[in-house]
């Protein structure tokens, strides 16, 4: 055996997992007085490759210098458990990572050098093997910020993210899908919009997220309702049948870059116009569409701030759109305040069902918002004239079309279920009489989270009024649901710091 054999051969050590959540960064902690770490050098936040006989990653070193680990075993997180695939007790052997050379094009565009088709195809493959740290992500997050990424470069970014992932192919068929930008809370129009578009003959494979930074995502509703963790197969096999699916598209790793990005954007707080479209247009090209509307919502707490902002960011949609080989179409909506009654997992599922069951208490601004949205795609495939989408839309849905398919699709999910409901509620009233002149969609937002959302399902903001209504004096404004009694005091104390989340302006006689 030779000498590097031989060392390789006693360069291992047994896995340990640490049961903590470093928010799907894989991390791995060594004892920095371990054989393993003084032979490699290791040190904190060192790059290193952990292989295992059947599966190797990239993880972040933290060093211990408790007797937490012993001397033969290695630590890991649960990023880094799932992600290797472990057993209790594994042999690991370990080395330096190699470095991320695409780095070099990160630094070049911090300084002025744009992407190319080549640099942005080496920067989001090493981001796809993980070959980046969260640091490197911070500082390529950074780089593509604000307004910094030209429409070309926007273009080798998607085109990156779409080949670094899975794609489906449906063949010569024209599939539809629709995005929401975002920033409004409880604006779950997708569910209603593909039993709508469904019902009408066209194709709609629906992939959505999770919560990002809002209280609920499409993927966290839905799974209220049915099972949204679908494989390709399955996926095929739903749509196949129903004609269209509504599942979470982490599960079937779709543009599997944009999901390592979001966790870092999410973390620094920023927002790049051209990432973003970058992150849209990947998944809906790697999800087989060809037709694709885009909502974005404009108000001063929305993400879309002013319609200027708005026009250029669909101008920059469009023309990638286009160059990608996808049409894509925008629609500008009111931003303003939330949409619908409730905010949270089950509480958006319920207005859902109300909506699609044409229920007297179905949310009358979450209704109108999808059957505009659905007539727009029905449109775009030609399953209703020019002008006539909209009365198409709203006849699949007051006939029970709709409602018909929806059951359909979640049943060829895995079935139908009631979403669940909350132990614990306090009710917030009006402080005085007047009109509803201003709601804060951000910190509503934060509101619904600190009550548990989505996390926990069933908790949330059920509101009561919208902007413009006439209160008095005690009028219910909105209720905070919460599955536990902590949670639910966590929301009633950031609510009393900040007591204009929700304005009512004294009539003037």
């Amino acid at each position: 055996m030779t000498k590097f054999n031989e060392q390789y051969a006693i360069n291992f050590l047994h896995l340990h997992r640490m049961g903590i959540d470093t928010h799907q960064e894989p991390v791995i902690y060594m004892r920095q007085d371990s054989y393993v770490c003084r032979a490699e050098g290791f040190g904190a936040q060192s790059r290193v490759c952990v292989s295992t006989a059947n599966h190797s990653i990239i993880a972040t070193v933290n060093m211990v210098t408790s007797d937490i680990l012993s001397h033969k075993e290695v630590g890991l997180s649960e990023s880094a458990w799932q992600l290797l695939n472990a057993s209790e007790g594994e042999k690991a052997h370990f080395k330096h990572a190699k470095p991320a050379d695409s780095m070099s094009s990160v630094r070049g565009k911090i300084y002025g050098t744009p992407f190319t088709d080549q640099s942005a195809s080496e920067i989001i493959t090493d981001i796809t093997k993980g070959a980046y740290s969260d640091i490197q992500l911070s500082s390529f997050v950074t780089a593509c910020a604000d307004s910094k990424l030209t429409t070309k470069e926007v273009i080798s970014l998607t085109r990156a993210m779409v080949s670094c992932g899975r794609t489906l192919d449906w063949g010569s068929l024209q599939v539809m899908d629709k995005h929401c930008v975002g920033g409004l809370p409880g604006n779950r129009t997708t569910p209603i919009v593909v039993a709508i578009v469904a019902a009408s003959g066209l194709i709609m494979p629906k992939t959505s997220s999770r919560a990002i930074t809002s209280p609920a995502g499409t993927a966290d509703t839905m799974e209220t309702l049915t099972p949204v963790t679908l494989s390709l197969n399955q996926i095929r096999s739903v749509v196949e049948k129903e004609g269209g699916c509504i599942a979470w598209g982490g599960a079937v790793s779709l543009s599997p870059a944009d999901d390592i990005l979001i966790r870092v954007e999410k973390a620094l707080d920023l927002d790049s116009e051209g990432q973003l479209v970058a992150s849209v247009l990947s998944k809906k090209i790697a999800a087989g569409s060809t037709d694709v509307l885009i909502d974005i919502p404009v108000g001063v707490t929305a993400k879309v701030r002013s319609l200027n902002y708005g026009r250029k960011l669909a101008k920059q949609l469009t023309e990638t759109g286009n160059a990608l080989g996808i049409n894509v179409k925008t629609l500008f909506s009111d931003g303003l305040q939330p949409v619908g009654n409730g905010i949270g997992p089950a509480l958006e599922a319920r207005d859902i069902l109300q909506v699609l069951k044409n229920h007297h208490r179905g949310p009358a601004d979450l209704r109108e918002r999808s059957i505009t949205i659905a007539g727009e795609i029905l449109e775009m495939g030609k399953a209703a004239p020019p002008g006539e989408g909209k009365r198409l839309a709203e006849h699949k849905l007051k006939s029970g079309e709709a409602w018909n398919k929806f059951q359909a699709i979640c049943e060829a999910q895995g079935g139908l279920k009631e979403p669940p409901s909350a132990n614990h509620h306090h009710c917030v009233s009006a402080s005085k009489a007047g009109i509803v002149s201003y709601i804060n969609n951000r910190v509503i937002a934060k509101l619904a989270k600190l009550a548990g959302a989505p996390a926990a399902p069933a908790a949330g903001l059920d509101f009561h009024v919208k902007l413009g209504d006439k209160v008095e004096r005690e009028t219910h404004i909105f209720t905070i649901h919460s599955e536990a009694p902590g949670e639910l005091q966590y929301a009633i104390d950031f609510l009393n710091e900040h007591p204009g989340a929700v304005q009512i302006e004294e009539e003037c006689i």
